[in-house]
């Protein structure tokens, strides 16, 4: 994203009609680097976000809502404590440089104080620094003592500016026409390597607009004319970019730099948040499987040692049955196998300091032991399995989550399994259930559901003559047909069957067996987990997944 000294020039000349004799309402202070601002306005109440982390350093609008931290760190209070109230005098930017600058008027029963707040926007460097007279009175991220720096970033120190760049100003047209004498190679890679406050993505555009052929005074007019076209880049449906001045392709044009900004960072900063609720459910889920696939594998183990369970009855059997043949003292004795029609021998090992008796209690109890093992290991094996089936039936549901409303569902079948931690806050009212994904085709309305805890209410809203669909050896959303009472063509049978292939964990492939029956002989048996049901009276077609985006009703 453009976030140099060209693009930042024209965010503050916004910024500054916008908030200049506005006055602070509110300060928050989101995690260590991201500052937020209400600001009452003659235009009306406005949200400014203030982000100094190195990959997303801006100052932009916002309409997103965050929750306020429980205690405030030390630089939002100072910031409270000075600003509350205080009026915007100015927004101004440091020439050609990635620092913003806002005046306040700070009046008081007891004072009246102007302070002035640095916003150095400049990657893993970006910082914000609170300045009285010159005097820093409190920064975002301060130097250690000690610490080898040039800049002193201290309460009670003098402000200095970061160190200019040494490249040319591009508003000198002069200078511009010196540097380009020495003009060579790739114009961007030159603009972006000698030119003040433009980074390599801005020289890039600049290239384009003039076909490669870039000379000062073109620079310099690029530069100077005050002009602005916003608009944010897409690609595929993806924002890519936003930019002050673009030309080229995937472009949707926004009236004001400061709404294409907005529009890129609220869409990027909610894909992001997204993913990152997707990658925690996914940890969560990831280690609850590998737990079960550990407890799964001991008890494959178990029933390994238990394979000779048999071969130590037989052996007890056949010592009793030749109890008194067996001589006394010896370590081995071969019987005949009555079991075996061929009436072949079985070596049995023996304990010398046992007798014939004892040894075949021995082997009687060993046989007992292992039978035991045995029958909790086959347990343990089915309810693990089960388990197993469980836990990817949730990651096949949150791998095909649409939104948030999607995860939380989610995240609350987490933790009622006891696989996800509750933080232990205190829960808001229940909110309205989240509907089903829903698709309208030929007069027939189909539902599918979006995770364990909607197929389960899915299952219960249906008529028993509605037709239920499921993928066959996939996990997937239980996917109706509410039939009315009518007979569903085959059109519709198999759009949904489509649907209902989608929305599994087989819709990267094709041709997947989806069963489809009667709601009445689908059943959930009692104590069953979320989403886990059983069914008869099925038929199966084959079908390749669709999504049938253009049948869908609930967005």
């Amino acid at each position: 994203m453009p976030q140099d000294a060209f693009t930042i020039k024209y965010v503050v000349k916004e910024l500054s009609g916008l908030l200049t004799g506005g006055k602070i309402s509110k300060i928050t202070q989101y995690g260590k680097d991201s500052l937020t601002f209400i600001i009452y306005t003659s235009s009306g109440t406005v949200k400014l976000d203030m982000c100094f982390s190195a990959r997303d350093a801006r100052i932009s609008l916002t309409d997103a809502d965050r929750p306020a931290p429980a205690q405030a760190p030390a630089f939002c209070m100072l910031l409270r404590k000075r600003l509350q109230n205080a009026q915007i005098t100015y927004v101004r930017q440091i020439p050609s440089e990635r620092i913003a600058v806002f005046g306040f008027l700070c009046t008081s029963e007891f004072e009246r104080e102007e302070l002035t707040l640095y916003a150095e926007l400049m990657g893993k460097y970006s910082n914000a620094v609170l300045v009285k007279d010159g005097v820093i009175a409190g920064a975002l991220k301060t130097t250690a003592i000690g610490e080898t720096t040039r800049r002193v970033l201290l309460t009670g120190a003098p402000y200095v500016l970061p160190a200019p760049q040494e490249k040319t100003d591009p508003e000198d047209l002069p200078a511009l026409k010196k540097l380009f004498e020495t003009a060579c190679g790739d114009a961007a890679d030159f603009i972006a390597a000698n030119v003040k406050g433009i980074a390599y993505v801005t020289a890039a555009d600049i290239a384009e607009t003039f076909g490669g052929e870039v000379t000062a005074e073109r620079l310099y007019g690029y530069v100077t004319d005050g002009k602005t076209d916003p608009c944010v880049v897409a690609e595929g449906g993806v924002y890519t970019d936003f930019k002050a001045k673009y030309s080229g392709a995937g472009r949707i044009s926004f009236p004001t730099l400061l709404e294409a900004q907005k529009a890129y960072y609220d869409r990027i900063l909610a894909d992001r948040s997204f993913s990152d609720a997707v990658k925690k459910l996914g940890s969560a889920l990831r280690s609850a499987l590998k737990k079960q696939e550990k407890r799964l594998q001991l008890s494959l183990d178990k029933l390994i040692e238990c394979r000779d369970a048999e071969s130590a009855r037989l052996k007890g059997e056949l010592l009793t049955a030749n109890i008194y043949a067996v001589p006394r003292g010896a370590d081995s004795f071969e019987a005949v196998n009555y079991y075996d029609p061929e009436q072949g021998t079985v070596k049995i090992a023996l304990d010398k300091t046992l007798s014939p008796s004892q040894n075949a209690q021995k082997y009687f109890r060993r046989y007992a032991k292992l039978k035991r093992t045995r029958e909790t290991a086959e347990a343990m094996k089915g309810e693990t399995e089960g388990r197993i089936a469980y836990l990817n039936s949730i990651e096949a549901h949150l791998n095909a989550a649409e939104n948030f409303a999607d995860l939380e569902e989610i995240a609350e079948e987490l933790k009622e399994a006891h696989l996800l931690r509750d933080e232990g806050k205190k829960r808001a009212k229940k909110a309205q259930p989240v509907p089903f994904r829903t698709f309208s085709v030929d007069g027939f309305t189909i539902y599918a559901g979006r995770n364990n805890i909607q197929n389960d209410r899915l299952l219960k809203s249906v008529s028993p003559n509605d037709i239920w669909l499921h993928t066959q050896g996939y996990h997937s959303s239980h996917t109706v047909i509410a039939s009315g009472g009518k007979s569903v063509p085959d059109r519709v049978l198999q759009a949904a069957a489509e649907i209902c292939a989608y929305y599994s964990d087989g819709r990267g492939g094709a041709k997947i067996p989806v069963d489809y029956t009667e709601r009445k002989h689908v059943k959930k048996p009692p104590a069953s987990p979320a989403g886990f049901v059983t069914y008869t009276d099925y038929k199966t077609a084959l079908v390749d997944p669709h999504d049938h985006k253009e049948e869908r009703t609930d967005r």
